[in-house]
C-alpha cells in the first residue's frame, strides 16, 4: 500500500518532466526551422521558449545567440555566448561566435582572445585562424594575420578566401610576387576578385 501511494505520488512529477522534455526539444526543431527559413525573429521567440523551460540548455542559448547576431545584435549575441560558455568553457564554436560578434563591434582584441580560446580548444578550427588572421590585419598585425591565414590554408587548403587574403596582406607588406601567387591561386579556387586583385597590383 505504501509503495502505491509512493509511486502516484511520483508518477505525476516523472509525466511533467517527460512532458518539459518535449515542448522544449519541440520548441527548439521549430526554431531551427524557422532559423533555415531566415525567420529570424521567430526563431529567438523559440529558442527563448526553450531557455524558459531549462534554463541551462546550452544548445538554445547558442543558437539564439547566433541568431541575433544574424540581426545584428551583437551585444545580445555576446550575452548568449556568454552563457553558453559559463555552461561549458571548453565549448570551442561559442569562442568563435562570440569572436566574431565582437569583431563586428570593432573590438579586435577581443575578438582575437576569443578565436585564440577556440584554438586552444579545438586547433583543427580552420574558422578561428581565418577570423584571428582578420583581426590582425585591423589591427596591423600583418605578419601575424599572414602566420593565421597559413594556418587555415594548412587545414583548409582549398580555401580560396583564405589566400585572397594572405595575398592582400603580402601586397601590404610589399611583398608582391608571394602575394600574387596567392591571388593565383584564390582565382583558381574560384575567387573572382582575385582576378581584380591581380590587375591591379601584379601587372
Amino acid at each position: 500500500m505504501i509503495m502505491r501511494k509512493i509511486a502516484l505520488l511520483i508518477l505525476p512529477l516523472i509525466m511533467s518532466l517527460t512532458v518539459r522534455s518535449q515542448s522544449a526539444q519541440e520548441y527548439f526543431d521549430r526554431g531551427d526551422a524557422n532559423y533555415e527559413l531566415k525567420n529570424y525573429s521567430g526563431a529567438i521567440v523559440d529558442f527563448t521558449k526553450v531557455i524558459d523551460i531549462d534554463p541551462n540548455n546550452l544548445k538554445a542559448y547558442f543558437y539564439r545567440g547566433n541568431t541575433k547576431r544574424d540581426l545584428k545584435d551583437f551585444r545580445g549575441a555576446i550575452t548568449d555566448l556568454n552563457k553558453v560558455i559559463e555552461i561549458d568553457s571548453k565549448y570551442a564554436a561559442a569562442y568563435r561566435y562570440r569572436g566574431l560578434a565582437k569583431y563586428d563591434l570593432q573590438d579586435y582584441y577581443g575578438a582575437i582572445s576569443d578565436f585564440t580560446n577556440a584554438i586552444e580548444n579545438n586547433p583543427n578550427d580552420s574558422k578561428a585562424y581565418f577570423y584571428r588572421g582578420g583581426s590582425k590585419f585591423k589591427l596591423n598585425d600583418f605578419s601575424g594575420a599572414i602566420s593565421d591565414y597559413t594556418n587555415n590554408i594548412i587545414i583548409e587548403p582549398n580555401n580560396a578566401k583564405a589566400y585572397f587574403s594572405r595575398g592582400m596582406t603580402k601586397i601590404v607588406l610589399k611583398q608582391k610576387d608571394s602575394g600574387c601567387l596567392d591571388f593565383s591561386k584564390a582565382g583558381e579556387l574560384g575567387d573572382s576578385e582575385a582576378y581584380d586583385a591581380i590587375n591591379r597590383y601584379c601587372q
